[in-house]
This record gives structure tokens, C-alpha cells and sequence, in this order.
């Protein structure tokens, strides 16, 4: 049985949940960091500066005086870096189990029921491509449709990601919709960062809008 067989509604899906999770990419553990240029976009309007990824994952952005620009450039190195991390599917699932819904063009669905009650996801060809998570008192929703694949995992890069309150439904902002594009530092380094396009939709009184992130100049420390 793959990830993408339709199974039974109500089977246990563990082990295909497992292979989709071991299946993402993530940086190793002697993994030492890197640094560049950062280059922000929005209309008319870039700003530039330097950042550093350490080993700790911590980031460190310089020479960008704008306060709203240099978070949204802290952001999503952050987020980049949260993602690179390799934990083992018990550490994170440990106390979790895994049920099938239905299955769908999007994938197999899987319901959480444990530690995160409530959470659902979809999986297919041992990729997940729907997430449904409960964070902070509000829920993310992501759909992946496209991935990069490396030797050692894949790495989404064309998503769209929703937020919501979780008791009403009632969408939190405008769906943002991201482009990422990804290379190996060194030619065989671990794969990072190089754009992310995120186009967010209206929202209320909040217009529609678009945003770069740039990083080149790109060093392993």
C-alpha cells in the first residue's frame, strides 16, 4: 500500500503518515549555518541587508533601519529554519494517532486524535499535502502543490496557507499564496532559501498585496 492508495475510511494510517513525515526535507545535525544578503521587494520599494542563519538556527539581520521590513525578513528566515529541523517522527507524533478519512484529488486524509486532537492532514505520494493545524488559538491551513525533490527529501515550494478562528471558521486575514525557490549551498550543502514570493489576498478593509524576499551572496559559516 502507498501513501496514495485510497484506503478504507477509519484505518490505521501510522506508518503511510510516518513514511510522508520522514519524508520531508531537513537539514542534518552537523548542519553549521550560513549567511548572505537579504533583499526585500514590495512595488517600488526594496530595502537590503545582511543576515545570518547560526547553528543554532538563531538569525541575525543587519542594516535595515525599516522595523515592519526587518521582521518580515527575520519571519521568514525563522520559518525557513523551524522547518529545516530534524526531529524524529516520535518526538513529534509520539503521543498521536492516525486515522483515514476520505481520499481525494488532494490526498488521503489523516485525523489526529491524542495530543493533537483535532489537527488533520492529507498525504499523497508520501508528500503531505494538506496541513490543518490548531496553533496559538487559531488554525493554519496549508495546501502544498508543488515540491522540490532532493536526494534526501522534498521541500514544498508552490503553497497556499489560510488562517481562521478555530470555534467559527471565519477566515483570519487573506489567503497568502507563496513561491519558494530553493538551491544547495556549495553545490552538495544543504538546499536553502533563495526567494519567496508571497501574494496575499483582500481581506476586509486590508487591500491585496505582494512581497518579495531575496537571499544571495550565500556562505555556509
Amino acid at each position: 500500500m502507498t501513501a496514495s492508495a485510497p484506503v478504507k475510511p477509519g484505518s490505521d494510517l501510522r506508518d503511510q503518515f510516518r513514511r510522508a513525515y520522514e519524508n520531508r526535507y531537513t537539514w542534518d545535525p552537523g548542519f553549521s549555518g550560513y549567511r548572505g544578503r537579504c533583499i526585500w521587494q514590495q512595488g517600488e520599494q526594496q530595502v537590503e541587508g545582511r543576515f545570518e542563519v547560526g547553528a543554532d538556527l538563531k538569525t541575525k539581520v543587519e542594516g535595515i533601519d525599516d522595523a515592519d521590513v526587518l521582521k518580515a525578513v527575520q519571519s521568514q528566515l525563522w520559518e525557513v529554519a523551524i522547518h529545516r529541523v530534524r526531529r524524529s517522527f516520535e518526538q513529534t507524533h509520539g503521543e498521536n494517532q492516525f486515522t483515514a478519512g476520505d481520499t481525494d484529488a488532494v490526498g488521503t486524509e489523516v485525523l489526529v486524535s491524542g495530543k493533537g486532537e483535532g489537527d488533520r492532514y492529507r498525504i499523497k505520494d508520501d508528500v503531505v499535502t494538506m496541513v490543518h493545524r490548531h496553533i496559538h488559538g487559531t488554525v493554519v491551513t496549508i495546501f502544498t502543490t508543488e515540491v522540490t525533490n532532493t536526494s534526501t527529501g522534498y521541500l514544498s515550494h508552490t503553497y497556499t496557507s489560510q488562517y481562521a478562528d478555530p470555534a467559527t471558521g471565519e477566515a483570519k486575514g487573506g489567503r497568502s499564496s507563496f513561491k519558494d525557490t530553493f538551491t544547495p549551498l556549495s553545490g552538495d550543502g544543504p538546499w536553502v532559501l533563495t526567494e519567496r514570493v508571497i501574494d496575499t489576498e483582500a481581506h476586509g478593509e486590508t487591500a491585496a498585496g505582494s512581497q518579495t524576499f531575496r537571499f544571495d551572496d550565500l556562505q555556509a559559516l
